[in-house]
C-alpha cells in the first residue's frame, strides 16, 4: 500500500505533525526523511529496506551514503538527504569549541568588546585551562576615566575557583595612550608573583584603547 493510500492518521508524516516524532517507529521517521518509494514500494517499505541494509539504525547513522546506493529506490538525493541528517545529529551533540587563548594577540582580541568605546577604566580577567581554552571571561573592576583597581586576591581566587591553569588581564585608557603608568607595571609583577606561588601562571596583562593595544611588561 502506497503512503498517500493510508489513512490521514496513519501516515507517517501527519502523525509527526499531530503527535510528535516521538510516536513514530525508526522506519517511519525515516520514510518521512526518504519522501517516497520505489516501483511498487511504498517509502515506508523503502526504509525498512533501508534499515535492514545496513544492519540497524546505528549501522545506518555510520554508513556512507554510497553504501545506501545500493538499495534499488535510493539513488544520491535519498542517499545525501539520509546521510546528511545523521551528521546533523552529529554535529548537534557535539559541544562547541572553547576559544583558545594561545598569544598576546588572542586575548587582546578576547577583551576588546569590553573594554572599547568605555568611558571609564575596567579590568578584564580572562581565566583558561592548560591548553589555553577559554573557561571564563569576566569584568573584574570598574573605576575612573584614569584608573581602576587590581586586586590581586580576587584574580588569583577567581582563577583558582574556576580551575583555570593560565589567565590573562586586559584593561583600556579611555584617553588613548597606550603608555603602561608606574602602578601598571608594579602591579603586574606582583600579580604574576602571586601566580607563580600558586602554580598559575599570568599569560599577558595588556592595555587596550579604541585603536590599539600594548603588553604591559613584566
Amino acid at each position: 500500500m502506497r503512503v498517500k493510500d493510508l489513512s490521514a492518521r496513519d501516515r507517517p508524516r501527519e502523525r509527526l505533525m499531530s503527535t510528535g516524532a516521538g510516536a513514530l517507529a525508526d522506519w517511519e521517521l525515516l520514510a518521512v526523511l526518504l519522501g517516497s518509494g520505489f516501483r511498487g514500494s511504498s517509502a515506508l517499505e523503502l526504509a525498512a529496506q533501508v534499515i535492514a541494509h545496513c544492519g540497524d539504525l546505528n549501522g545506518l547513522g555510520q554508513s556512507d551514503p554510497h553504501r545506501l546506493l545500493a538499495v534499488p529506490g535510493v539513488g544520491p538525493a535519498k542517499a545525501a538527504r539520509v546521510a546528511a541528517a545523521f551528521h546533523l545529529v552529529r554535529r548537534a551533540e557535539t559541544p562547541p569549541e572553547r576559544e583558545r587563548i594561545t598569544s598576546s594577540s588572542d586575548l587582546a582580541h578576547h577583551c576588546a568588546p569590553l573594554l572599547r568605546n568605555r568611558t571609564l577604566e575596567r579590568l578584564v580577567l580572562v581565566v583558561c585551562d592548560a591548553g589555553g581554552r577559554v573557561m571564563k571571561r569576566a569584568v573584574l573592576s570598574e573605576g575612573a576615566t584614569d584608573h581602576t583597581a587590581m586586586p590581586i586576591r580576587e584574580v588569583i581566587t577567581q582563577v583558582l575557583t574556576t580551575g583555570g591553569a593560565v589567565f590573562g588581564l586586559a584593561h583600556n585608557h579611555p584617553s588613548g595612550c597606550l603608555e603602561p603608568s608606574p602602578d601598571d607595571v608594579e602591579a603586574t609583577i606582583q600579580l604574576a608573583e602571586a601566580a607563580e606561588t600558586v602554580g598559575l601562571r599570568l599569560l599577558d596583562h595588556l592595555i587596550i584603547t579604541d585603536a590599539a593595544w600594548r603588553r604591559i611588561p613584566i
